[in-house]
């Protein structure tokens, strides 16, 4: 994430920091905040290295998550905490589920915005429930529903494939997932909001269709339903 105007930048999870920071030199930034989703080592595993290699130490790259526990981490965030990078804002989300600290990033540019999800929301799918409940992602999950529809999806993994085919499972007769199966590239990230309120069953289980495979109306009971039948699927 870099703002032309000051050159300032941030990562999120950086996973790959020797990839990162050449990327950083080579475009003249300044890495002012690593965003870390979560405390799983897949995610905030490269948050030192990330230090280490850019030859500063923690009073000048803020390391931003919502879990203690967070490797260097220097700033813990809360629920609608704004931070900006240069003129760039970011909206901090808490959205417990996957772990109990998770936090979405949303971030908001001259008028666009993106959503960094972690591995609370995939594309077509959610997150394990590690540390949480189905009560929590289906909040977690509405919270990032009510974002703008144009919001672009950055998820933590390529799952797209195999989440879709659990989701039609779920909904065969969805039309908007049939075109998405269809349309279908090795790289599918980004998405947005309003395509994940489409097809996918973890954003819809308020919907009569999705419901009824589970066979819970309550949406909570529905959340858990589904995320059963999918670690089995």
């Amino acid at each position: 994430i870099s703002d032309d105007k000051t050159k300032e930048c941030a990562v999120v999870d950086p996973a790959e920091p020797d990839v990162l920071v050449k990327t950083i030199r080579n475009e003249g930034l300044k890495l002012t905040t690593i965003l870390t989703t979560h405390h799983h080592y897949d995610h905030a595993g490269g948050n030192t290295k990330m230090l280490t290699l850019m030859g500063t130490d923690k009073g000048q790259i803020k390391v931003v998550g919502g879990d203690i526990s967070l490797q260097g981490l220097t700033h813990s965030v809360t629920d609608n905490e704004k931070l900006k990078i240069g003129e760039i804002e970011v909206t901090c989300l808490s959205t417990p589920c996957h772990t109990a600290g998770h936090v979405c990033y949303v971030v908001t540019d001259k008028g666009e915005q993106a959503v960094f999800t972690g591995d609370t929301l995939f594309i077509g799918g959610c997150g394990k429930f590690f540390e949480g409940t189905a009560s929590q992602m289906q909040s977690s999950l509405q919270k990032l529903a009510s974002l703008d529809p144009k919001t672009l999806v950055y998820c933590g993994h390529e799952y797209t494939k195999k989440n879709l085919q659990f989701a039609a499972t779920v909904e065969p007769d969805n039309q908007d997932l049939q075109a998405k199966q269809t349309s279908l590239k090795s790289v599918t990230i980004p998405s947005t909001i309003g395509d994940e309120l489409k097809f996918n069953p973890f954003m819809r289980t308020n919907q009569s269709s999705v419901q009824a495979f589970t066979g819970k109306t309550d949406p909570v009971e529905c959340m858990a339903e589904l995320r059963e039948r999918k670690n089995r699927f």
